[in-house]
C-alpha cells in the first residue's frame, strides 16, 4: 500500500488552445494563463476551497472536477486517502475554450501523484498523460497542458500519443475573451456527422503547414490557420466570435476560434498593440506568449 505524503502539494498548470485552425481535435498548444492549486491528505473528509476564475459555480464537493482527477489517479495508484483539502486559485476563464477542464484534470493527476510517497513508481509522466487524456476523452489540451508548447496528439489503436515540438520564439498571442461562456458539448453539438472528401484535404493540408509555420515560418500563419471543418458550422452558438475571426483575417491577422469557442486566438510575430486595439467592447484582452512550460510542482 502507497504511504501518503505529510504536507500540501503545489501544482501551476497552464491554460491551452486546441484546434488552431484546421488541427481539429489533434493541435493544442499551452498558453501563458496558468492555475495555481494545492492539495494535502486529511485524517479525514473533503475540503474544497475555490477563488477566481468559476468560484461561484463550481462544486465544493466529489464532483469538482480536480477531485474526480484526484480520485482516479489515487485509484491507479492503488490506495485513496482518509480525507483531502484542495485549493484553487483559478485564473483561466471557464467555458471559453481556453483548457479549463484539461487543466482541472491535469492538476488533479499530478496533485495526485506528489501526494503519494514514490509516486513517480507507480505512475509515469505517460501513464497520468494517458490517464488525463481518458479523463478529458480527447489528448488535444490535456497533452500541452501536461506538457507544455506546441503538441501534436492522438490516438492509434488503443493508445494515446503525443509529440511535443518547438515553437518558433518569434511568436506571440492575443486572446479575445467575450463576456459569456458556451458549453463544449453544445459547440460539438452543432458539427456534422460527415464531411466532404475535399474539405477533408483541404484541413489536412493546411494542419501540415500550420506545424511548419509554428515551428519556424510564422510567415504561412494566416494561411496555415484556414478551417473548413468546424469553425463556421459553430457560428449559431458563437456569432460576434466567428465575426471578430473574419475581420481580424480580413486585416490579415491568422485569427482562430479557441478550442470549442468562443474566444478567439490570433497570432503575431511583433508589437501586439494593434491587436489589442481590436478587442470588442465587453470583451477581456489577454496578450500572452507561448508557454513552453507544462504541470510544475512548486517547492
Amino acid at each position: 500500500m502507497p504511504t501518503f505524503v505529510e504536507g500540501p502539494a503545489r501544482v501551476t498548470v497552464p491554460a491551452t488552445s486546441a484546434n488552431l485552425g484546421p488541427g481539429f481535435d489533434s493541435l493544442g498548444l499551452a498558453l501563458s494563463l496558468r492555475d495555481q492549486l494545492e492539495a494535502e491528505v486529511r485524517a479525514d473528509g473533503l475540503v474544497v476551497e475555490v477563488s477566481g476564475a468559476g468560484a461561484e459555480t463550481v462544486p465544493r464537493d466529489e464532483s469538482h472536477l480536480v477531485v474526480r482527477a484526484m480520485r482516479a489517479a489515487f485509484d491507479l495508484m492503488g490506495e485513496q486517502p482518509p480525507g483531502l483539502r484542495l485549493s484553487c486559485r483559478n485564473v483561466i476563464p471557464h467555458a471559453r475554450g481556453l483548457g479549463s477542464s484539461s487543466a482541472a484534470i491535469v492538476a488533479g493527476v499530478v496533485l495526485a501523484r506528489a501526494l503519494v510517497a514514490g509516486g513517480q513508481l507507480l505512475a509515469s509522466d505517460e501513464t497520468l498523460l494517458d490517464l488525463a487524456a481518458d479523463l478529458e476523452g480527447h489528448p488535444d489540451n490535456v497533452a500541452p497542458a501536461f506538457l507544455g508548447g506546441f503538441v501534436i496528439s492522438g490516438r492509434e489503436d488503443d493508445r494515446w500519443y503525443a509529440v511535443r515540438t518547438g515553437v518558433d520564439p518569434r511568436i506571440t498571442a492575443v486572446a479575445f475573451v467575450p463576456p459569456t461562456g458556451v458549453e463544449t458539448s453544445v459547440a460539438r453539438g452543432l458539427l456534422p456527422a460527415s464531411v466532404g472528401h475535399a474539405d477533408a484535404a483541404a484541413n489536412a493540408g493546411r494542419a501540415a503547414l500550420l506545424v511548419a509555420a509554428l515551428t519556424g515560418q510564422p510567415e504561412h500563419l494566416l494561411t496555415a490557420t484556414r478551417d473548413w471543418l468546424h469553425q463556421e458550422q459553430r457560428e449559431p452558438a458563437m456569432p460576434e466570435t466567428l465575426a471578430l475571426v473574419r475581420r481580424l483575417r480580413a486585416d490579415g491577422v491568422p485569427a482562430v476560434v479557441s478550442g470549442a469557442g468562443p474566444t478567439v486566438l490570433a497570432f503575431g510575430t511583433a508589437d501586439t498593440s494593434q491587436l489589442t486595439a481590436c478587442c470588442p467592447d465587453g470583451w477581456v484582452c489577454h496578450d500572452l506568449v507561448i508557454e513552453a512550460h507544462g504541470a510544475r510542482l512548486l517547492t
